[in-house]
């Protein structure tokens, strides 16, 4: 078996209350300690800084004008002029009143400003709070006044958020800053509350007029206060420091130099994930690290198609939600081919997958498969896609092949959390054995697994699982303001993630689930509701499903959004008419979503009690609007239960033979 990681402590079964404790694993690179850091680059400011000295003239930041109300070419700013305007930005705050620690609220879609807004307040000491692009104004309101913050850039059709009169943490604001424009009356409004409002070139030009010099962070002063959305209660307040988001990309650095495909100053980067999301602002920091360039989704997700085509970036990053929507668009064309066309790429991908399973390269495991048929699934995707990152949940085991064969590009799956700055594992490229797995740990982080004994988990035993637990450089310091939430979360040392994995005596890990969606069935066996998920939404007719548990029942049951196109392409099959409402309150749809779902359980080799048993279609998505999904799409299930209790009881009555 091939190692991945290395093992540099033996697990400890438990004693005196506490629990067992599994091997401690780090990177094959920090095997003997963890590597010296670059002296260059000790803040998020450095790497901004020497990339201008570098790179001066690199495309850094790109967007598309809108031109006639439509989305036209992208423009770029270079990181020369983006500096410039990253110095005004800095000096304006300064002469508005921020003084090193100060918070600066960014509130809006990912955009230019909204990075320039992020890297002036890195040069001058300035703490960044970025607020998710759809928090409603009962988060806007928390955020603002638990960070105290005095400044806020923000996106024009954002304003009205902090304007409504349920966010009265809006009304301590100094200043705010449009990315754009104010509309005449929203500016009155804002002056009426004290505030004095700008425009972006407003507060640029008074940036010009009071230049004041840089004061840069020293490595363990905080970089931001990262708000988690969470699926319940207020948001929490991840502090990190300067220090943990350059541990990671100088990590990173290391990592990627093993391999044979390298990150350069060519590489393009399509930003569509929320910049308010760790994710994506650790990618984008790594794009500044290289040089290379970060272009922004116009606004629409529905229309990222577009941006694809038009930008044909070389790395896309998303959540296994966008990549099941991939998926499920390419199996559609496939069933509009011939049937002798399908059989051909069918045969095609057998074939690559068997080189690639064999340990071929991606890129030359079938030259002929990716001539034939998998360079217009590459063409769909822009062209010249070199990697595909999927994180924020696990990505089902079937979609990764497929992706993997069909992309034309690496593919890898990772794993963190925002109290880690992202990632705490990544999947390494090529290697089909770890499919289904999210690699093994990142150059600067130790992992190991801690027992759950109520739930039967036990690093030590065979397979050994447990809850995640991660130390190191990119571990977030507390929660703000905190300090109870602080010492449940990181004990002895230990931050415990939640998250039930599994650690393969090779040093990989395997997601099974969070703590809290692990629920025991009435006749005592647990069911990983997220992990079920993942596996029934590959089915055709499913556009999104939530899997219910109740732990006084011993069947499972499921809420599906169906697939409008897909199902409609039933309702003709079948003779069925109607608008996709009425389709969806039909029980013949009810019960070939059954036979879908049972099909794929038997292929996947589901238990028999995680098989779903009933039911309910819904045809509205589940969304942020809402309230049932949080910004970086994770179910709100207390939310979701209290919108379908009433037609899941009746479910179950069902079920049950009419029995309550």
């Amino acid at each position: 078996m091939k190692v991945f990681a290395a093992k540099v402590e033996d697990g400890r079964e438990g004693r005196d209350g506490k629990p067992s404790v599994g091997p401690i694993y780090r990177n094959l690179l920090a095997k003997n300690g963890f590597p010296p850091t670059d002296p260059d680059i000790n803040t998020t400011w450095d790497i901004f800084r020497v990339s201008v000295e570098k790179h001066p003239k690199n495309k850094m930041l790109g967007w598309r004008k809108i031109i006639s109300g439509k989305p036209g070419p992208y423009a770029w700013k270079s990181y020369k002029e983006v500096y410039d305007e990253v110095l005004h930005i800095g000096s304006a705050l300064r002469a508005s009143g921020a003084e090193p620690g100060s918070r600066v609220g960014i509130y809006g879609a990912n955009c230019p400003q909204w990075a320039m807004a992020m890297e002036a307040c890195n040069a001058h000491s300035l703490v960044c709070v970025p607020l998710y692009d759809n928090l409603g104004p009962g988060a806007v309101n928390f955020i603002l006044d638990h960070a105290e913050i005095n400044f806020v850039f923000i996106q024009d059709r954002k304003v009205k958020e902090l304007l409504n009169p349920d966010c009265l943490s809006a009304k301590k604001l100094k200043s705010i800053i449009c990315f754009t424009s104010l509309v005449e009356v929203e500016k009155e409004k804002v002056v009426q509350t004290g505030t004095i409002p700008y425009t972006w070139d407003e507060f640029l030009q008074m940036g010009k007029e009071n230049p004041s010099d840089i004061l840069p962070p020293r490595p363990f002063d905080i970089c931001t206060i990262m708000y988690t959305s969470g699926t319940s209660g207020d948001p929490k307040g991840v502090v990190l420091t300067h220090e943990n988001l350059t541990a990671l990309v100088t990590g990173m650095d290391l990592f990627l130099e093993q391999f044979e495909d390298k990150m350069t100053v060519d590489d393009v980067y399509l930003s569509f994930l929320p910049l308010a999301h760790s994710l994506d602002r650790i990618i984008e920091e790594y794009f500044f690290h290289k040089g290379a360039s970060v272009g922004y989704y116009h606004g629409d997700l529905k229309a990222l198609r577009d941006d694809l085509m038009e930008l044909k970036p070389t790395f896309f990053a998303g959540v296994p939600r966008v990549f099941e929507r991939i998926h499920e668009s390419i199996k559609v064309a496939l069933e509009e081919l011939s049937p002798v066309r399908r059989s051909i790429f069918n045969l095609l991908y057998r074939l690559k997958l068997y080189w690639m399973n064999l340990g071929y390269k991606q890129k030359y495991a079938s030259l002929l498969a990716d001539l034939l048929a998998f360079r217009k699934v590459r063409a769909k995707l822009g062209g010249r896609l070199r990697l595909i990152v999927s994180g924020g949940a696990p990505l089902s085991s079937e979609i990764e092949e497929f992706l993997r064969v069909t992309c034309c590009a690496l593919v890898i799956q990772g794993y963190g959390l925002t109290e880690t700055c992202g990632p705490i594992t990544v999947g390494f490229p090529d290697e089909m054995s770890l499919i289904g797995s999210v690699g093994t740990v990142c150059v600067y982080n130790e992992i190991r697994l801690e027992e759950v004994p109520e739930m039967g988990y036990n690093p030590l035993g065979n397979p050994p699982c447990g809850e995640i637990c991660v130390r190191g450089k990119t571990v977030f310091s507390e929660y703000y303001k905190n300090p109870e939430l602080t010492g449940e979360s990181i004990k002895d040392g230990w931050f415990h993630t939640g998250d039930i994995g599994e650690i393969l005596p090779n040093g990989i890990v395997k997601i099974i689930d969070r703590k809290k969606n692990l629920v025991k069935l009435s006749q005592g066996e647990y069911v990983a509701l997220e992990y079920l998920e993942n596996v029934y939404g590959v089915a055709t007719i499913v556009e999104d499903v939530w899997v219910y548990a109740d732990s006084f029942k011993s069947t499972l049951v499921a809420v599906i959004v169906p697939h409008e196109e897909n199902t409609r392409k039933w309702a003709v099959k079948n003779s069925y008419t109607g608008s996709f409402t009425e389709l969806c309150s039909l029980n013949q749809l009810k019960e070939h979503a059954l036979v879908e779902f049972q099909d794929i359980a038997q292929r996947n080799k589901l238990r028999s009690f995680e098989y779903i048993k009933g039911v309910i279609l819904e045809p509205l998505p589940f969304d942020m609007e809402r309230d049932l999904v949080t910004a970086t799409l994770k179910k709100k299930r207390n939310k979701l239960l209290n919108r379908y209790q009433v037609q899941i009881d009746e479910l179950y009555r069902t079920l049950a033979g009419g029995r309550p």
